[in-house]
This record gives C-alpha cells, sequence and structure tokens, in this order.
C-alpha cells in the first residue's frame, strides 16, 4: 500500500510517495528505556563541566580578575543543568 502527497497546487501531477515500511527508518537500539540513560550520561558531563566553571570563576572572583556578574551567571547555567540532571536521574530510575 502506497500513500501518495500532493506537493504543490501548482504542479497537479506532482507526486510523492511515503513509505508504508517504516521498519528501516528509526534506530531499533533506541528504545524508550536507553534514551534517559544517554540524557543522563550527557547530563551529567554537562554539569561537571559547568560545576568546575562555577568553581574556576569562585576562585578568579576571589582573586580579583572576574567581576561578580560572571560568578552570578555562571551559577545560574550550573544550577540549571544541575536540575536537568536530576530530572534525568528520576526519568530514567522509574523507566528501570
Amino acid at each position: 500500500m502506497r500513500v501518495m502527497l500532493r506537493l504543490s497546487t501548482s504542479q497537479p501531477n506532482a507526486e510523492a510517495g511515503v513509505a508504508d515500511v517504516t521498519s528501516n527508518l528509526h534506530t531499533p537500539i533506541m528504545t524508550l528505556k536507553n534514551a534517559p540513560l544517554l540524557a543522563l550520561i550527557g547530563t551529567v558531563l554537562m554539569t561537571a563541566l559547568l560545576v568546575w566553571n562555577f568553581v574556576f570563576n569562585l576562585l578568579n572572583l576571589l582573586r580579583g580578575l572576574v567581576p561578580a556578574v560572571t560568578l552570578f551567571s555562571s551559577f545560574i547555567y550550573a544550577f540549571g543543568c544541575f536540575s536537568v540532571m536530576v530530572f534525568f536521574f528520576v526519568f530514567h530510575r522509574r523507566q528501570s
């Protein structure tokens, strides 16, 4: 069975077929249980990077090398990424 779609109204004979077999369109390895784990790994790495950046900015603030607003924005990024990491951790635990 083939489904035909019309591409535009200016060309009435132009049609494109839509595949009726979808088994080879998606990666079968990625399941609903594996997706949160992959997202959790990515956010753990991102959180580690942003917390390191926050600590580095804190030390530089104490040395007088950067303004305080740099520390504030760095804290917001680190806290936001930490919150997403906790969300993916809880989501992954609920999927298992």
